[in-house]
């Protein structure tokens, strides 16, 4: 699969300029272009409903192949009018896909190249499939070793982006467990281990939102990591950049508004290599 060391370019809803979240944006975008980072806006996301970007839009498994994945999470159920229509979307960019019926989140899918780490929440979305064989499906599509990992239940979504990140070289970086919830940390180390070497976050302390500060955005060599307005944001920063030595690391500021609707910046953008 492509990492995310090998994209070059990045796409971010235009929903995300809304009144609301124009201070977030504003941020953001003036980093890309103080780093030269080529970035566009998604078309047909025109609603201020529309701020997020990485979860319908297709899995990048080559520099050619695409696979979009039926994005009909429970959490949407009753509110559709979040879900952009992304046919429209990729009919506009042009782009040609490999369509699966499975429903599968892009926030669930963290690519390490020919492995890739997701929640066990992917049995309970799709329980037409016995497990074996949604496991071999998603080798298939995904030419990449599925690792799973227990889902937090703590987090409505199931998403394995705000738990874990690709450090390279087979090294993840694993969100701040050891500070408040042992049980799961352990039963993270379990799954992991065997497939990664695992650097840990350490605050000392439980925070409501120390998962955003690992939802950056990883951009070839550039990492934006959300600013929240706590005192939490430099250590987590210093860590982050500690963890990833060979990559830029810029802080966006005045990311509050869009963590309050429980997503960051990874969940915001939606970045691929091009040619």
């Amino acid at each position: 699969m492509i990492t995310n060391f090998e994209t070059n370019k990045v796409f971010i809803a235009k929903g995300l300029c809304s009144d609301a979240y124009c201070q977030a944006a504003d941020s953001l975008f003036s980093s890309f272009d103080r780093h030269h980072v080529e970035w566009e806006q998604l078309p047909c996301t025109e609603s201020d409903l529309h701020i997020w970007a990485r979860d319908y839009m297709p899995v990048q498994v080559s520099e050619t192949k695409f696979v979009k994945f039926n994005y009909t999470p429970d959490y949407l159920r009753n509110v559709p009018e979040y879900k952009p229509d992304t046919s429209s979307i990729l009919s506009e960019l042009g782009l040609t896909v490999i369509d699966n019926d499975l429903v599968i989140d892009g926030g669930n899918v963290v690519s390490c190249g020919d492995k890739v780490i997701m929640t066990d929440k992917i049995f309970s979305e799709n329980p037409q499939y016995s497990h074996n064989r949604l496991i071999e499906e998603l080798t298939e599509l995904l030419e990449a070793e599925p690792v799973l990992i227990p889902w937090d239940i703590y987090e409505e979504y199931g998403h394995a982006d705000g738990m874990v990140r690709y450090m390279g070289g087979g090294n993840v970086l694993l969100n701040n467990y050891c500070d408040f919830d042992k049980t799961l940390r352990k039963k993270l180390l379990a799954a992991l281990s065997p497939h990664f070497n695992i650097t840990e976050l350490h605050y000392g302390h439980y925070t409501d939102n120390s998962w955003a500060y690992l939802n950056f955005l990883h951009l070839g060599q550039h990492i934006f990591v959300p600013m929240i307005d706590d005192k939490l944001g430099e250590i987590a920063f210093r860590q982050i950049a500690q963890a990833f030595p060979t990559c830029e690391c810029h802080s966006v500021q005045d990311c509050k508004s869009v963590v309050s609707e429980g997503g960051a910046l990874n969940c915001c953008t939606w970045n691929i290599l091009m040619n």
